[in-house]
C-alpha cells in the first residue's frame, strides 16, 4: 500500500526549506562584509524598483479592499514611497551596524585548557508574519546578518507584495555579491497550512520567528513544541499608559497623542489607566486627544477583558480601553496581569512614583514618561527586528534582532 501524498501546502513548505538550506552554506561562507555589501544593494534597488514594487503593493491593496479588509490591517499592508526609502534606510544602518564578536574567552580550567564560547548560525530560520510587506524585508536581512537562510511565511494579502520584493530586490541584491539567490525563500501558497508545515520541519528548519493574531501564534508554538521547532513567539501586544496623581497634562497630551499615531500596530496605546483620585481629572484630557484622532473609549464597566487588544479587533481598531486604578504598583501588576506585557508608559511627575511603577512592572518594556511606541527595534536598538517576543522564560525577550539569532558553542583549547 503506497503512502498517502502530501499536503500541497507541506510539499511547498518542504522544498522551499530544502532551497533554503542547500543555500545555507553558502551564506556562512560569503561572510560579513560580502551580506553587508549586499544589504547595501538591496537599499539601492528598493529605491530603483520603487515604481514596480508600488504597483505590486497596490494590487495587493485593492484585493484586500474589495475583501472588506479593515482600515488597521489595510494601513500595515499599504507601502508608500516613504515607507519604501524608511525600508532602504534601516538596510544600508543594518549593513553599517558592527557586529559583536563571534568568540569571547571564558576561562582558563584549573588543568589550563582554555575556554571560549562562540556564535554559531542557525543555519536556516523560519518566519511567519502577517500581510506587512516590509516585515519580508526586515525578517530577511536579519536572518542574512546572522549569516543563516531564511523560509518566509507571510499571510495571503501580502503575498505579491513579498514575491515582488524577494524577486526585484533580495534575489538579485545577493546573486550581486556571490551569496546563492536561494538563501532567502517565500512559502508561495496562501494560508495557515503552511505556516502549520513550516514549524513541523526541525530537521530543516530548527528556528521560527512567528508574529500575528495571538491565537494563531499560540496555535503554531504548541505544533511546534510538538514537533520539536524552537519558536519565539510575538503572540500578543497591545501598550499600557498608566496616568498618575502627579502627571502633568501636558505631559498626558503628548503621551496619549504619540502613542496613538498608528492603530494597526501592537505598541500602540491599548489600554488606559488612571490613578483613582485623579480619574475625573485627567479623563477629559485624555479623551479630547483620542477624540480628536477618531477614537472611542471603552469605558467602564467593560463587555470585554481589561486586556482586550484593539490592534486584533479588524474594524474595531480605533479603540482605547479605559479603567481606574489604586496607584503606581496596582497599574503595573494590571498592566502585567491583563495584557501580554509587551509595554507599559508611567506618566508621573514624581520619580519615586515612577521607580515603582518599573520596579513592579514585569513586561518586555518599561518607559518613564516616553510612549509604548518606542519599542520596537529600529526605534529602540537602531536596528529592524523579525519581531518582539514576550516570553517569560529565559531567552530572546524584547525586539529580536539578529544578534539574538545564533546558536551558543563552547570551545575548548589545549593550555596556551
Amino acid at each position: 500500500m503506497s503512502a498517502p501524498a502530501e499536503a500541497p501546502e507541506f510539499a511547498a513548505v518542504r522544498t522551499a526549506a530544502q532551497r533554503a538550506a542547500a543555500a545555507a552554506p553558502g551564506v556562512r561562507a560569503a561572510g560579513g562584509a560580502a551580506v553587508d555589501s549586499a544589504l547595501r544593494t538591496a537599499a539601492g534597488l528598493l529605491r530603483e524598483k520603487a515604481p514596480e514594487l508600488l504597483a505590486a503593493n497596490a494590487s495587493d491593496v485593492e484585493a484586500a479592499t474589495a475583501d472588506g479588509m479593515a482600515a488597521g490591517l489595510l494601513d500595515r499592508l499599504r507601502l508608500t514611497p516613504e515607507r519604501l526609502a524608511e525600508m532602504a534606510t534601516q538596510l544600508e544602518v543594518l549593513a553599517g551596524t558592527p557586529e559583536p564578536p563571534v568568540e569571547r574567552f571564558v576561562r582558563n580550567l584549573p588543568s589550563g585548557e582554555r575556554i571560549f564560547e562562540r556564535s554559531i548560525p542557525v543555519g536556516v530560520i523560519g518566519a511567519v508574519f502577517e500581510a506587512r510587506p516590509n516585515v519580508t524585508i526586515d525578517v530577511a536581512s536579519q536572518v542574512l546578518k546572522a549569516r543563516s537562510a531564511a523560509v518566509l511565511r507571510t499571510g495571503a494579502a501580502a503575498l505579491g507584495s513579498a514575491t515582488a520584493l524577494l524577486e526585484k530586490v533580495v534575489a538579485p541584491a545577493l546573486a550581486a555579491h556571490g551569496i546563492p539567490a536561494d538563501a532567502v525563500q517565500l512559502v508561495p501558497l496562501p494560508g495557515h497550512a503552511g505556516a502549520e508545515a513550516l514549524v513541523g520541519l526541525p530537521d530543516l528548519v530548527p528556528l521560527v520567528v512567528v508574529r500575528g493574531s495571538g491565537e494563531v501564534t499560540r496555535k503554531l508554538s504548541m505544533l511546534g513544541a510538538a514537533a520539536g521547532t524552537r519558536v519565539l513567539a510575538h503572540a500578543d501586544g497591545g501598550g499600557v499608559l498608566y496616568l498618575d496623581s502627579s502627571a502633568e497634562e501636558a505631559v498626558v497630551e503628548r503621551l496619549v497623542h504619540d502613542s496613538t499615531d498608528r492603530l494597526g500596530v501592537c505598541n500602540r496605546l491599548n489600554l488606559l489607566l488612571i490613578d483613582r483620585p485623579v480619574y475625573e481629572e485627567l479623563l477629559p484630557v485624555a479623551e479630547k486627544v483620542l477624540r480628536d484622532r477618531g477614537i472611542t473609549l471603552s469605558l467602564p464597566p467593560h463587555a470585554h477583558a481589561l486586556g482586550h487588544e484593539w490592534a486584533l479587533d479588524s474594524g474595531n481598531e480605533a479603540h482605547v480601553t479605559v479603567a481606574p486604578v489604586d496607584g503606581a504598583v496596582d497599574a503595573a501588576l494590571t498592566a502585567a496581569r491583563e495584557t501580554s506585557g509587551l509595554a507599559a508608559c508611567v506618566c508621573a511627575a514624581d520619580e519615586a512614583v515612577a521607580h515603582r511603577f518599573i520596579d513592579a512592572y514585569t513586561g518586555t518594556g518599561v518607559f518613564w514618561n516616553s510612549p509604548t511606541r518606542l519599542l520596537d527595534g529600529y526605534k529602540l536598538l537602531g536596528l529592524p527586528e523579525t519581531g518582539i517576543n514576550v516570553d517569560h522564560t529565559p531567552g530572546p525577550r524584547g525586539p529580536v534582532t539578529y544578534p539574538d539569532l545564533a546558536l551558543r558553542q563552547f570551545v575548548v583549547l589545549p593550555p596556551a
